[in-house]
């Protein structure tokens, strides 16, 4: 019998049990998972067609992949509005301290505020996202959650690659794995969004009602790596909002210097950014700029992305680029153009029409974006600019739970990605260690 069993191993469900471990030394905890062990998680993404692929499900989830957090409650999911504004950033700053703990403070954070820059995009219809980052990069993200896991593993106990079956309650949870039976007053389900058909399927079993659901698409940007030298002179990076007439859209994984690579997720090719610190230098800066979509059930918005950016990806691992320039003359990019474009590809992509293969929503929105963008700057946004088709952002649907992330089968919570209330690492590693105190304060009672 465990006083907690913790279903998935990723970011949310790591800084609960770390701190339920320093509040109740006492407590018997389990920690199962599909995947494996972080030393054993070796998928490099190249489309390898994993069943369990090692790229996002396993030990530390996508907290291994760039480990990015951004203290903030400007995006990156609901925390504020859940637990209260100023509560969420003191937990974000325990999650900030503990990684430092860990290895992370070898990385410098740094602040996106700009007061000045803020004041003047407004007067260009842009609005400024702040947050404080610091920004791991995938060997020392890895580093420090090994460095966890090597703490805990001598705290809870570690059930990897297991399939959990069947999750009931009678008086107490049964838990019924692949490798073995489990029991407990509580359970806690921290899946992500890796685990998302899991969860909504065990979900249902338990009594449980998805709601609505969202996903973010976008066209990721490929352009000189000193075009925004004007916005950027204080920021290593920064984050934009605008909103037009039939759309709200965000800049989203800005990455000066960096490459732009494709990363396979829920069976599809996308466009993704990648840091500077983990390939070496570029001349170019990229980043997408996401558009979010709602929908009635998360089936929706999946069939919605898988459409779109399916429909791009024809079977294979296809993504498009287009020069800006002949976006706004609507003639197609060819590899002669491509071969003379001055602004260097970092990914080797399809050259195209993205007017034939992407919603018109997504291609209004960059094309209004980069004219605000150039009403900032004050100069005009360089016409070999490439424009790559498209990346994407999956969200789970909300599923009713209370202040403390308990749903209404009582001894059952829902923490980080999984919850819908939580869209990034800083925020579900908070939603963990919020959840983590209200369980150690029941277990006293």
């Amino acid at each position: 019998m465990y006083d907690v069993v913790i279903i998935g191993a990723g970011v949310s469900a790591i800084f609960m049990a770390h701190k339920l471990t320093e509040l109740h030394p006492d407590y018997k905890i389990v920690m199962i998972d599909k995947g494996k062990k972080l030393h054993e998680r070796s998928c490099k993404g190249d489309g390898c067609g994993c069943e369990v692929c090692d790229q996002y499900i396993g030990f530390a989830g996508l907290g291994k992949s760039e480990g990015k957090f951004n203290y903030t409650n400007d995006f990156g999911g609901n925390l504020g509005l859940k637990v209260g504004s100023e509560q969420a950033m003191k937990l974000m700053e325990q999650v900030d301290e503990l990684i430092c703990t860990y290895g992370g403070n070898a990385v410098e954070s740094y602040r996106t505020h700009n007061p000045q820059l803020a004041e003047e995009a407004e007067q260009h219809g842009l609005k400024v996202l702040t947050t404080t980052v610091r920004h791991l990069g995938t060997k020392r993200s890895t580093e420090v959650f090994q460095n966890i896991y090597d703490y805990l593993k001598s705290k809870i106990d570690f059930v990897f690659e297991a399939d959990v079956i069947e999750v009931t309650k009678h008086n107490e949870f049964f838990i019924k794995t692949s490798r073995g039976t489990f029991h407990s007053d509580k359970v806690v389900f921290g899946t992500g969004s890796s685990g998302s058909e899991w969860m909504l399927e065990k979900g249902e079993t338990l009594g449980l009602k998805p709601g609505p659901s969202r996903v973010d698409l976008g066209i990721r940007v490929e352009m000189r790596g000193d075009q925004l030298q004007h916005i950027l002179k204080e920021t290593f990076e920064t984050k934009l909002y605008v909103k037009g007439s039939t759309y709200e859209a965000t800049t989203y994984c800005m990455n000066p210097n960096g490459r732009i690579i494709r990363k396979f997720q829920h069976g599809l090719v996308m466009a993704d950014g990648q840091n500077q610190r983990e390939k070496g230098l570029s001349n170019n800066l990229n980043f997408t700029l996401f558009v979010p979509s709602f929908f009635k059930s998360k089936h929706e918005a999946d069939e919605f992305a898988k459409r779109i950016i399916g429909g791009i990806n024809r079977g294979r691992d296809r993504i498009v680029v287009q020069r800006l320039e002949d976006l706004h003359n609507s003639v197609e990019t060819d590899d002669q153009k491509l071969m003379r474009n001055r602004i260097k590809p970092t990914l080797s992509a399809e050259p195209g029409i993205l007017n034939e293969e992407v919603p018109s929503k997504y291609v209004t929105a960059i094309q209004e974006f980069l004219r605000s963008l150039e009403s900032l700057l004050g100069e005009t946004i360089d016409p070999d600019t490439l424009l790559y088709g498209m990346d994407g952002k999956f969200y789970e649907p909300k599923i009713k739970t209370n202040r403390w992330f308990q749903t209404e089968v009582d001894g059952l919570y829902l923490i980080g990605d999984c919850s819908g209330e939580t869209h990034s690492l800083s925020q579900a590693a908070a939603s963990g260690l919020y959840t983590a105190e209200h369980i150690s304060k029941t277990g006293q009672n």
